[in-house]
């Protein structure tokens, strides 16, 4: 293991903004992590965990160490009629893990699939797509505490999971760097179909027959039409958060927008679309210089070569006015600003 020092981070995020780290250090098991953790030199220090680089913008340097994870490794701990238990190193590339599940015939994550990032960010943010959240197939999560510098399990509970929310985000932020995630998937469990996109997407092509691998087929191919690959423009994915409003709110806008979707959260609570909310106020397609609003999914902010992650930050801020002006609606960034 090497700490480096002055690293660009450009290629370390998938906005491509350039900032650097005082520190840098690439990770490959519990033993290179507890060094680095518990050395004198960066006792003091900042500390940033970096997988995927998928969900982070840098608007100015990190003053600190930054911690590549790349502990990898899929271990099959147990397997029956009812469920298949995997414990996957934090490290894993996310889709590279789920098509892993997919050929291999266990079902629960094959929703998820093309998501960027790695397996260690995934419970932290309780990534989720197409009617699946990750937490539905978690069973617990390993892990190194920065506190009293030992390993620690949570079981899924313990990990406190909400709508693009979890323990890792807010009590144990900085605190708790995951290093494993164990899932409870299945052989026979049904698969989830029901998304209005996926349901569109099996009626035009005439699929009568839904398997977990013809999910995760639709999936790829719905996510690359509306999407921009982050190899070739840079962006963070969705960068808003799907705001979650009262079914009273919910039915005072769509009188006035009739097509206007939502999606019950309980018996008062409504989810609706961020990105519906951002194209209404006619910002989709938008582009100030190298930044912009991406012209086939309002959700995404792009960086079109080379916009400062400065100026990425103030046209979010900029989209989260416009629509509370219009909507009295305040959109919460799903992306970790730095």
């Amino acid at each position: 293991m090497t700490i480096q020092k002055n690293i660009s981070l450009k290629e370390f995020n998938t906005f491509h903004v350039e900032a650097s780290a005082k520190y840098f250090c690439e990770i490959n098991d519990i033993n290179e992590l507890e060094s680095v953790i518990t050395d004198s030199r960066f006792r003091n220090e900042q500390k940033l965990i970096l997988g995927g680089g998928s969900n982070l913008l840098f608007t100015k340097d990190f003053n600190g160490i930054v911690i590549k994870n790349n502990i990898g490794g899929i271990e099959l701990l147990s397997e029956d009629e009812e469920s298949v238990i995997i414990k996957v190193g934090a490290g894993n590339n996310w889709d590279e893990f789920v098509e892993y599940t997919v050929s291999s015939g266990f079902n629960g994550l094959e929703n998820l699939s093309l998501i960027p990032g790695t397996v260690g960010a995934s419970p932290i943010q309780n990534i989720g797509a197409y009617g699946v959240e990750v937490k539905d197939v978690i069973k617990s999560v390993n892990g190194f505490s920065l506190d009293n510098y030992e390993m620690r399990t949570f079981s899924n509970s313990e990990c406190k999971f909400g709508y693009r929310d979890s323990i890792f985000k807010n009590e144990l932020r900085n605190k708790f760097i995951v290093t494993s995630v164990v899932f409870n998937l299945s052989e026979n469990r049904k698969v989830k179909s029901n998304y209005e996109a996926i349901k569109n997407y099996f009626s035009e092509k005439n699929i009568t027959e839904i398997t977990p691998s013809e999910i995760r087929k639709a999936v790829i191919e719905i996510r690359k039409s509306k999407l921009p690959d982050p190899r070739e423009i840079g962006n963070a994915g969705s960068f808003f958060k799907n705001p979650i409003i009262s079914e009273e709110n919910f039915e005072k806008i769509k009188s006035d927008y009739p097509d206007l979707n939502g999606y019950k959260v309980d018996d008062n609570s409504v989810k609706i679309s961020a990105g519906w909310l951002i194209e209404k106020c006619g910002l989709k397609g938008r582009r100030i210089k190298d930044v912009g609003i991406y012209d086939k999914q309002a959700l995404v902010i792009v960086n079109y070569g080379n916009a400062s992650g400065m100026e990425i930050k103030n046209l979010a801020e900029e989209i989260r006015d416009i629509v509370l002006d219009k909507f009295n609606i305040s959109l919460r960034f799903e992306v970790n600003i730095l």
